[in-house]
């Protein structure tokens, strides 16, 4: 899968498409999925152009790598889930990754099924 400059999440980093954020800081977008899978469901996405995270970890600096586990842990808390949330990325076409952009998947808010995502 390679980047594609016109994918949602690079329109919605352009304010091309609005989303409803969460958290935002130098380096991530945190903002509330729009065909939620759970009761809180939150994507994180980085600001650079990466596919996934293999892409980001073998390109990225180490100022986005940090700021992006940073920028999810930042969101977490800003979301208050203190009863526990599930991280989830999926990568490439068989994982169901769906936009070709990094993206973190926080559910939460209720008990997860493990058919949820």
């Amino acid at each position: 899968m390679s980047y594609d400059t016109n994918n949602i999440f690079a329109k919605i980093l352009r304010h091309e498409i609005p989303n409803a954020t969460v958290y935002e800081d130098d380096f991530v977008l945190a903002f509330k999925d729009i065909n939620p899978k759970a009761k809180i469901h939150v994507l994180v996405i980085p600001k650079g152009s990466y596919v996934d995270l293999q892409d980001l970890i073998e390109h990225g600096t180490p100022a986005e790598i940090d700021g992006f586990f940073k920028g999810i842990l930042a969101t977490v808390s800003t979301l208050q889930l203190a009863n526990g949330y599930r991280l989830v990325f999926n990568t490439g076409k068989d994982s169901g990754q769906e936009v070709p952009h990094l993206h973190a998947h926080i559910l939460a808010g209720e008990k997860l099924c493990s058919h949820q995502l």
